[in-house]
């Protein structure tokens, strides 16, 4: 191990990246608080602002998995599709395979400059989480509760609120809902079989009623759908831990870009399609295990400087203040300052481990397991 691996293995780095990302979030969900008045008057004035705001809180998880662990990423994909990404809105269907799948997602984002206005599909309870679900809320992420009874009539009217967004924007789908574990996907071929679909091996089966309640509300306003298929070089399984001890992965990611007037309007049909394209991310897939790459021509998007200058500049701004204050405290030298700082570095390594094991594939969400295995779409 090298002198700088071994620095970027060090809890105190650890420390240090969460205390940054945690405190600067907050301040930017105070600013966030205080466009609230504009929104009335300049919406989409708003809208670009918070654009800028929400990028300085995702880009620092960019930054660690770019530029502090070094990850790569080879993106498998046609010229012609290549020079749009971008320049349009479009609708991202992502797999759900790996602990750190949303941050390669937010990476692809990033490459391409829409990060700060990229959307998703999130869980409603991270609407009152600090830092993400502020910052989610403010960039009119579409929320849900997973009970399609509740969802449908919300999430139709948030997604055409966003129809005049005034950014490039992409919306990032899981449509599988989960992440894959054996247990699930035990359960999810079990409802293949029952309702005569052809088995998947990589995947679980796809949510159909999310999907086409998102393209059907998005319809001229985004052009494209985008398949997108990610696996890792050499077996590996990327951890968010394995990211922040400085671990370089490498991932490669295959994306097919699919005019949205080929989806279907019927919502059967458009159900049919979305199925098929799942059986195709399979083969995509199989043949990623088989030959090492996936099929056609690659390149590597360039890493933009941004995230990394943003990281710095919150780092530079939060840690002097942090030095001099734990140093003053310890020159006191008494019991008490000696006890306290103790228990603020237990409290933040407890944090710490926290969020990490949030991301980990054994405490991922239960949803897929609990329900009952015909109640798939």
């Amino acid at each position: 191990m090298g002198l700088i691996s071994l620095v970027k293995s060090q809890f105190i780095c650890h420390l240090i990246i969460c205390y940054v990302f945690l405190v600067s979030g907050l301040i930017v969900n105070v600013v966030q608080l205080f466009t609230l008045p504009l929104w009335p008057f300049n919406k989409q004035l708003a809208r670009r602002i918070n654009c800028r705001l929400g990028y300085s809180i995702s880009s620092q998880l960019v930054a660690l998995l770019e530029w502090w662990s070094g990850t790569e990423c080879t993106l498998y994909t046609d010229q012609e599709s290549y020079a749009l990404y971008g320049k349009e809105n479009a609708i991202v269907v992502l797999n759900h395979n790996f602990e750190i799948d949303f941050l390669c997602g937010w990476t692809f984002c990033e490459r391409f400059g829409v990060l700060g206005s990229s959307k998703v599909l999130a869980k409603k309870e991270l609407a009152y989480v600090p830092v993400i679900g502020f910052m989610w809320y403010f960039l009119e992420i579409v929320f849900c509760k997973r009970k399609w009874e509740d969802d449908r009539r919300t999430v139709t009217q948030a997604l055409q609120n966003i129809r005049d967004y005034p950014e490039n924007f992409w919306f990032l789908l899981h449509c599988e809902g989960t992440r894959f574990t054996e247990k699930k996907h035990q359960i999810s071929m079990q409802v293949a079989e029952s309702k005569g679909l052809p088995k998947l091996k990589y995947h679980l089966l796809p949510r159909t009623k999310g999907f086409f309640v998102t393209v059907q509300n998005l319809r001229g306003a985004v052009t494209a759908v985008y398949d997108s298929t990610l696996n890792f070089r050499n077996n590996e399984t990327p951890t968010l831990l394995g990211v922040l001890n400085g671990r370089k992965y490498h991932a490669d990611l295959y994306v097919r870009r699919i005019p949205l007037e080929s989806v279907p309007v019927d919502e059967s049909e458009c159900s049919a399609w979305l199925h098929k394209l799942y059986q195709e991310k399979d083969r995509f897939q199989e043949h990623y295990y088989q030959t090492g790459r996936f099929p056609g021509p690659s390149v590597t998007p360039p890493r933009r400087p941004w995230s990394l200058i943003n990281w710095l500049f919150w780092i530079s701004l939060l840690t002097c203040p942090l030095v001099m204050l734990l140093f003053q405290l310890l020159q006191t030298g008494s019991t008490f300052t000696l006890l306290t700082t103790a228990a603020v570095c237990i409290a933040g390594s407890v944090s710490v481990r926290w969020m990490i094991a949030q991301t980990e594939i054994n405490r991922s969400s239960s949803y897929g397991i609990k329900e009952t295995p015909l109640n798939n779409n």
